[in-house]
């Protein structure tokens, strides 16, 4: 059985719907913080259990029966990971898969990616053969960003540095191939990425192409937006979470394009000009 951790988010959600195309629902199960929110998947005859990583006995629960886990990566924090790796091991995986991030590397100027790089080594450490998806950064990012510049004609952040932004179906198709051809995707990957890499002047420039107008890209210093950030309310660790990803941005933690992810797709990768017609336009 492959279960998969966070069946509902976007990711997983998208790895499983996959999955049932290529193999029996029997075969498949979610672990899910709100088995409410799987019950689409239990009527297909998927198993569903409650469990997150904060649970252990829970996850045990979840993970029985697994032949392969695969970890759908939450926040920055390494320790829940650590937990589930444990728990997969214990209830006799015999591979565990996790979704880590092109730029995992314990000096990061991103938290998220040092997180990341600990748990990958973590992998190691466990003794189970093991695929670590090094994912580019999702392209769902800039497209969150540019819902709240729709709305003032500016898209006003930190200075940053290029992104090869990767778009969710591309990296649900590639954990796919991890978790059903296993030979192909063995250990690290290499960067699992979109085809180009752009800042955010480019994206700026491309959703004003497909949207018909003006947006522009506004850059200020990183205390300004921080201050502003606060002000609209956003929490202080989610703003601290935010430069850090332009401070590596800026430093070219995320300027890598890779041909891995295509060639195991059997397809070009998707474009952020896709990504972003199709969100925005909707």
């Amino acid at each position: 059985m492959i279960v998969v951790t966070g069946g509902t988010g976007r990711l997983g959600r998208a790895v499983v719907d996959r999955l049932a195309e290529r193999i029996p629902a029997d075969q498949l199960g979610v672990s899910v913080r709100d088995p409410q929110k799987a019950a689409d998947f239990a009527a297909r005859g998927i198993r569903v259990r409650r469990a997150d990583f904060d649970d252990p006995g829970a996850l045990a629960d979840a993970f029985r029966g697994a032949t392969q886990v695969l970890i759908v990566s939450g926040p920055a924090d390494p320790a829940p990971h650590h937990v589930a790796i444990g728990t997969a091991k214990t209830a006799g995986a015999e591979r565990i898969l996790y979704t880590s991030h092109q730029a995992a590397n314990p000096d990061s100027l991103f938290v998220a990616t040092r997180g990341h790089a600990a748990t990958e080594q973590d992998l190691v450490n466990s003794g189970v053969p093991f695929t670590a998806l090094r994912n580019g950064f999702y392209a769902s990012t800039p497209v969150f960003l540019l819902r709240s510049a729709l709305e003032t004609g500016e898209l006003v952040l930190p200075a940053d540095g290029p992104f090869s932004w990767t778009a969710h179906r591309d990296l649900a198709d590639a954990a796919v191939v991890a978790l059903t051809d296993p030979d192909r995707l063995d250990g690290v990957t290499p960067p699992l990425t979109g085809p180009e890499v752009l800042d955010y002047a480019d994206v700026a420039a491309i959703a004003s192409d497909v949207l018909g107008r003006k947006i522009t890209r506004v850059t200020v210093p990183d205390e300004e937006w921080k201050q502003a950030a606060l002000g609209r309310g956003m929490p202080e660790f989610l703003v601290e979470l935010t430069l850090g990803i332009f401070a590596a941005a800026r430093r070219g933690e995320f300027a890598v394009v890779d041909p891995t992810l295509p060639t195991i797709l059997g397809r070009p990768a998707t474009t952020l000009r896709e990504v972003l017609t199709a969100e925005l336009t909707a």
